[in-house]
């Protein structure tokens, strides 16, 4: 009995050390999480002029023609997806990659029919056990990563849709909601639909294109392309950080259960061996008594 009470202390100390571990990182996540989302929404207005500015040149130059615009038969698809490098994000990646590998089965029938790029390790090793190829692969991301972090992978994908190597490009990615919700999402990203210029109060900017409308539009949708990329990456650090939170919040509450179930065990035996000691000392007198 005495065994068996030293073991279920050693239980209740191991767990209470993983509820300090969990509790922690859930704490450091909610603060990541912040920072995060204060990231994507600073990157928006950059992403929303980008849009403005191409809207108004397709408006201002009727008929404007530009690859990145254009559909063609489709013969080839790209998909550029987006996990994380490091696991504890309860159902993060599983979601994504679950997803992607539907799309994939529904819309073709050999991996000659479409290109893969990958961000995040967890990306890269389940293609790779499932021995997919992969275009491009970008690892080792920080949890606040910067466009330069990207570019490179992002600046291929688009290139390779205008270059004519596949026919369209889809982005996959967690959709950020809540800590609670991330939506796997995927999404055509080119050809691209000629943004709108949406209905604004008050004034609107004015614009003079040199050398000409149609040489910016060819600057400027690749960039605007990449800037997509790049706010879809953002999007999914910040799910990232949000599951491995919640993730790491389930896991402290049931340490938490786990401790005080091993806590009542403990108790109960410990009362029981209690009361076997009572009875031997009270049989012991009446023996001697007697």
């Amino acid at each position: 009995m005495a065994k068996g009470m030293r073991e279920i202390k050693r239980q209740i100390k191991s767990v209470q050390s993983t509820k300090q571990i969990t509790k922690a990182m859930e704490m450091v996540a909610a603060a990541k999480l912040r920072k995060a989302q204060e990231k994507a929404e600073a990157a928006r207005p950059y992403s929303e002029k980008l849009k403005e500015v191409v809207a108004s040149i397709a408006k201002s130059t009727q008929g404007v023609q530009h690859p990145m615009l254009e559909s063609r038969p489709v013969k080839k698809t790209a998909y550029l997806v987006i996990t994380s490098d490091r696991g504890l994000a309860g159902g993060y990646n599983a979601n994504i990659l679950r997803q992607v590998n539907l799309t994939l089965k529904e819309k073709h029938n050999s991996q000659n029919d479409y290109e893969l790029f990958v961000i995040g390790r967890k990306g890269r090793d389940y293609f790779k056990r499932r021995e997919m190829a992969m275009t491009s692969t970008t690892t080792d991301l920080s949890d606040s990563p910067s466009f330069a972090d990207i570019k490179s992978i992002a600046h291929e994908a688009v290139q390779g849709f205008e270059l004519g190597k596949f026919d369209e490009l889809y982005i996959c990615y967690n959709r950020f909601v809540n800590a609670l919700t991330q939506i796997p999402t995927v999404e055509r990203l080119l050809p691209m639909e000629t943004p709108e210029v949406t209905a604004a109060e008050g004034p609107t900017a004015s614009y003079e294109y040199e050398p000409s409308p149609e040489a910016v539009l060819e600057v400027l949708l690749p960039r605007y392309a990449e800037t997509l990329i790049y706010g879809a990456l953002l999007n999914g650090k910040a799910s990232e950080l949000g599951a491995k939170m919640t993730a790491m919040g389930n896991a402290t509450k049931n340490a938490s259960k786990l401790i005080n179930d091993l806590s009542l065990t403990y108790n109960r035996a410990r009362q029981a061996a209690i009361t076997q000691e009572i009875t031997e000392i009270v049989a012991g007198a009446n023996a001697a008594q007697g």
